[in-house]
């Protein structure tokens, strides 16, 4: 069994989160706190989330998985205004969570998990390491929208650029000094799909501290902190390589 409450606020923000690369979810639920692993129909990227018992306001459950269909799941914190507190609450004799918003109670049919994959999250030793405000990259990915599909990201020691090139146009983004702090000691370069680029760093609430680790035509992986710091993300996006 499982119920808990917690923020609106937190609930979108981690739904917001997994929504951009999946419809359909499993959360693997333990007395400690929730996790999540998956990765989108096309196998270009990964997340991993883990969410402790301490991002929500009550807790308790027991082992147990639970599926969720996301798009449902949105229509329920349509219901909630900030700051509300919203219930949830597994029956698990009908099959269902029951979310509670104010006096509005949804019950809600949980997805069947047995065919839910749980991928298995690669352990990768990247070179670069780039501490930054996910507003300066969203103020990259705005600049780059209409260039190109894909961009372009670059980290030397002191420096991080961030660029797309078009057929006829080209911007970049280059970040030194007190913006962002850059661990390497190699320059690196990997190009990466825009579209996946830009749908999870959109998605990350403004003014959250993010790491970009890079490497040279490997996945790039973006690490952040959700709900106070009580929920992590771990975010895996395969680089696009160009035929010679």
């Amino acid at each position: 069994m499982f119920s808990a409450e917690l923020k609106s606020d937190t609930l979108k923000g981690i739904v917001n989160i997994i929504s951009t690369l999946i419809d359909e979810v499993k959360f693997t639920i333990t007395p400690e706190g929730m996790t999540l692993k998956a990765v989108d129909a096309a196998h270009v990227a990964m997340i991993e989330m883990e969410i402790e018992k301490c991002a929500f306001e009550s807790y308790s459950a027991e082992d147990c998985e639970i599926g969720l269909d996301l798009d449902k799941v949105k229509g329920v914190l349509k219901l909630a205004s900030a700051g509300d507190i919203i219930r949830m609450e597994q029956d698990d004799t009908h099959g269902r969570l029951v979310f509670k918003v104010g006096n509005i109670t949804r019950r809600m049919n949980l997805v069947d998990t047995s065919t839910m994959s749980d991928p298995k999250v690669p352990q990768l030793s990247l070179t670069a390491k780039i501490s930054l405000s996910v507003d300066e990259l969203q103020k990259g990915i705005r600049a780059a929208d209409t260039i190109s599909d894909h961009i372009t990201l670059r980290a030397g020691t002191g420096y991080f650029d961030l660029s797309c090139e078009g057929d006829t146009d080209s911007v970049s983004l280059r970040l030194e000094g007190d913006s962002v702090k850059v661990d390497t000691d190699a320059e690196v370069c990997s190009m990466f799909p825009l579209d996946y680029f830009s749908n999870i760093t959109k998605a990350i609430p403004a003014g959250t501290q993010i790491s970009v680790e890079l490497d040279n035509d490997y996945p790039v992986k973006l690490v952040f902190a959700l709900a106070d710091g009580n929920a992590r993300v771990n975010y895996l996006l395969a680089p696009r390589i160009e035929s010679e």
